[in-house]
Order: C-alpha cells, then structure tokens, then sequence
C-alpha cells in the first residue's frame, strides 16, 4: 500500500461526520418593537427577548413546527433593515395562505410555476399540486420577505430515513392523510376491497403507511 493510499485510508476512519442543523436566521429590522409586534400577531413563538447589556437585544421567534428560529434586535448585524429573503414550507398552500389572510397579514396571491423571475410565474395553485410547485410570499413591516412554498414529498437526500421526523402533529396528520389516500390505490391495485376501513383484509396497513410516510420524507420510492 502506497504512502498516499494510507493516508486516504486513516483520513476515512478517523474523520467523523457532524450533523450541521440550522438554529437561527439573523434578520435586520429598524424598529425592534414593530417588528416584534409583527411576529406576534403572525403567531409565531416569541422565545427570547434579553438585553445583556447596553447596545444588544435579543429578540428571537419560530415558526409553528420549525427547528429553526429567526433572531433580530439591536447590535446584531449591519445588514440594511429588509434586505433578508426567507423560505417557509408548508403541507397546504391554501390553507397557509387562508390562515395568513385571517390574520390580517398582506401576503400575495397563491401562484406556481418559477418563483423568479416574477414574470414567470402563473396564478393559482400547481394544477397537480407537485410537490415544490406553488408559492405565496409576505413581507415584514422593513420589507424582509419570506416565500411561503408547498411541500409535501421530499426531494432525494434530503432527508436521512433513519432519522425521519415529523416537526408537528398538524404535519404528521397531513403525512397521514397522503398515506390513507395512497393505500386507498393500493388496496384497488392489488384486489382488496376499502370499504371496510383498515378492515382485516390488510392487517398489515400499519407498516404500509409507516413505509409510505418515511419513503415521502425522505424522497425515495413509494411503495406501490
């Protein structure tokens, strides 16, 4: 073995993989209080606001079912207030958009297609409802947008399977949902009469929707 194929070798084994996950999104805003107010009413969870010392303050919220918080104040950054663009993702468009509305929230119409350049996109939701097909988008009082995306199966490698988590249960309701329409199919395609719910015919559904549920999140192949 050569002197470089032992060093390819001891690099490999000894050099661990450390997850990286997204903890926080500094945003730049003008006015702390305005913009705390904003995110309040938006519904999002206020988890933070210290002032350690003169010239920092640290207000910090997340959006319901996210792992990851946004964080804005003052002496955080000196990025110009409403310069930051954000991405939100949703199991529902419409009804993201819907409860948005209902909150007095100014957010733009539902549309699909490219998200940029603007002129490409069309009006309405994805006429399939693809997967990272349709959008909505809403701006903070500075200006800071954030695009509100549909997504319901995962693109591959984007999720570990062996760590497949669900955010919320309002997301593992929607997950199970998908899974009952799919195994809906699968009970046609495979002979077996549905009209008894989950009757014993298939006393295997549970697994099956278990397999559904983690192949969506993860991006790999449904089964059939």
């Amino acid at each position: 073995m050569s002197a470089t194929e032992v060093h390819s070798v001891t690099t490999e084994t000894s050099v661990r993989r450390v997850d990286m996950k997204l903890e926080i999104q500094v945003i730049p805003v003008s006015d702390v209080h305005r913009s705390k107010g904003f995110y309040e009413h938006l519904g999002w969870r206020l988890d933070d606001d210290v002032a350690p010392f003169d010239g920092l303050r640290i207000v910090q919220f997340t959006p319901p079912g996210s792992g990851t918080s946004i964080t804005f104040g003052t002496g955080l950054t000196t990025a110009a207030p409403g310069s930051a663009e954000g991405g939100l993702v949703v199991s529902d468009i419409e009804e993201a958009h819907d409860g948005l509305v209902g909150r007095g929230i100014d957010v733009s119409d539902v549309w699909h297609g490219p998200p940029f350049p603007a002129e490409a996109r069309q009006p309405g939701p994805d006429p399939e409802r693809t997967s990272y097909g349709s959008f909505c988008s809403f701006n903070d009082p500075d200006g800071n947008t954030w695009l509100v995306q549909e997504v319901t199966t995962r693109l591959p490698g984007r999720i570990d399977p062996t760590e497949t988590a669900f955010a919320s249960a309002e997301d593992l309701q929607d997950a199970l949902w998908r899974a009952e329409a799919a195994h809906v199919e699968h009970q046609k395609r495979t002979g077996r009469s549905h009209l008894l719910h989950r009757s014993s015919q298939d006393e295997n559904w549970p697994a099956w929707y278990a397999s559904y549920m983690v192949a969506e999140q993860a991006g790999s192949d449904l089964p059939a």
